[in-house]
């Protein structure tokens, strides 16, 4: 049986009007799924009228504004229940998705399920687990001295994958799922022989380390941000006394 860099895979990415998972509001999303390495992914792409302003810097950085949006978008409810309906789809046939800096897409998708279907993400997938690749993981922990940043753009570059069209959802699935391949096969003898549900255990360790590493920096440099280190997705916030 072929390891799982080699088979198939689905890749997850969102478009946002900013970087807030709790507060922020999904504009774009886009699955592709791709059967083997080197076949065409079919893609499926969504297009969201998000009901709030798409912030000025938000739409220099992905070029959706609010007038095309409120011209081409969709209401929120359905694009989530059919957002949600497409991942339990790979969970139920065993497929890992790839996720980029999975708590921020997962969770951003979880608060939009709860503030447009008094749902959760987690309802999806109690039955078959979604199993999450992550490039920002995987290439952390498994090349950790490397210096630099290490955003989709930068290991792209590190990993010679073509991204074309950056900060388009679809775009950005696509490079993430061709990353995740490159990683598996430059790291083959440490990652061939784990099973995606394997991999994916470890990753929830794997990021809740890194996480205590960044809080640690933090407190040395006089930081005062706080480093979630939930994985894939964050819990919710308790609610307000």
């Amino acid at each position: 049986m072929g390891s799982w860099y080699e088979g198939p895979l689905a890749a997850f990415d969102t478009e946002t009007t900013g970087v807030d998972v709790e507060t922020d509001r999904i504009v774009s999303a886009a699955l592709v799924v791709q059967d083997a390495p080197g076949s065409r992914p079919r893609v499926t792409r969504w297009l969201v009228n998000p009901g709030v302003p798409v912030p000025a810097a938000a739409t220099r950085v992905h070029g959706l504004t609010d007038e095309h949006l409120q011209r081409n978008g969709r209401w929120p409810a359905p694009v989530m229940y059919e957002v949600a309906q497409a991942l339990a789809e790979q969970a139920r046939v065993g497929r890992p998705v790839v996720v980029m800096n999975a708590p921020f897409d997962l969770t951003l998708l979880d608060r939009e399920l709860r503030r447009h279907r008094a749902s959760s993400l987690g309802r999806w997938f109690e039955r078959s687990p979604l199993l999450v690749l992550d490039p920002w993981v995987l290439d952390k922990h498994l090349d950790r001295y490397r210096k630099g940043r290490r955003t989709l753009t930068d290991l792209c570059a590190y990993y010679e994958v073509p991204l074309e069209g950056a900060h388009e959802a679809a775009a950005d699935a696509v490079a993430a799922l061709e990353v995740a391949r490159a990683v598996g096969r430059r790291f083959a003898s440490r990652l061939e022989r784990l099973s995606p549900g394997e991999l994916h255990t470890l990753q929830a360790l794997w990021h809740a380390a890194q996480a205590r590493g960044l809080q640690s920096w933090f407190a040395r440099t006089g930081t005062e941000e706080v480093v979630d280190p939930a994985w894939p997705l964050r819990p919710d916030l308790p609610a307000a006394a």
